[in-house]
């Protein structure tokens, strides 16, 4: 290959992933890949002996790597907030992200009910999450699990499925069923533990101490 087009393949694969960046809406993402890039860029200066090139880029990598490492020491503080259906700010949440609960979930439609049980994830006191279930027995029919952009991270669901079971279990739930949605929700069930049975997914729901005894 030749050694001018190397250093441009290179370079502009640094800009790719820069640009790829701005479109990720979780803020962990953004900086991974930002830094990809930038070491791309770093990589592109010195090959080509522009030193102002890869010092901005060596401090964008720094500035992104310390943020990164701040991100990965927060200790974030989770809770749940049960609300009531007919919630005046649960009408205003779900008309405000209606557009991405559609693409998300197209079957989804809004229609509150006393059998409803409205779940808000809030984290560090922000609304990031909300599910809405319906109990039968021991099984709920989830309508609705959605995280807003920016907390995408996987560990609200993680908290409401894994580390707030013992909530489900209280209310007799030992069992949650979904459907697919779209591609990319089914790919986000899978990921939380949901396995798919009779055209649902599926999940068992095991507190605490069922967990702790199994080990």
């Amino acid at each position: 290959m030749d050694t001018v087009l190397f250093y441009e393949l290179v370079g502009y694969t640094g800009s790719l992933l820069v640009a790829l960046s701005l479109t990720m809406k979780s803020l962990q993402r953004l900086r991974i890949i930002n830094m990809i890039g930038a070491t791309f860029f770093i990589a592109y200066g010195l090959l080509i002996g522009a030193l102002p090139i890869a010092l901005l880029n060596g401090l964008t990598l720094g500035v992104n790597a310390y943020n990164l490492w701040r991100m990965l020491q927060q200790k974030d503080y989770f809770t749940l907030m049960e609300i009531r259906p007919d919630s005046a700010y649960l009408r205003r949440f779900l008309d405000f992200y209606h557009k991405e609960i559609s693409e998300l979930i197209p079957t989804y439609l809004f229609k509150p009910s006393e059998d409803q049980t409205v779940i808000f994830i809030l984290r560090n006191m922000v609304p990031a999450g909300l599910a809405i279930v319906k109990p039968t027995g021991e099984t709920a029919q989830i309508f609705l699990d959605f995280v807003i952009p920016g907390y995408r991270d996987f560990r609200a669901g993680k908290f409401l499925f894994d580390e707030s079971a013992d909530y489900f279990w209280q209310k007799g739930i030992k069992q949650l069923v979904s459907a697919p949605g779209s591609p990319r929700h089914e790919s986000y069930l899978k990921r939380m533990g949901f396995e798919m049975e009779e055209g649902k997914y599926q999940r068992r729901i095991q507190p605490k101490v069922l967990r702790d005894g199994a080990m």
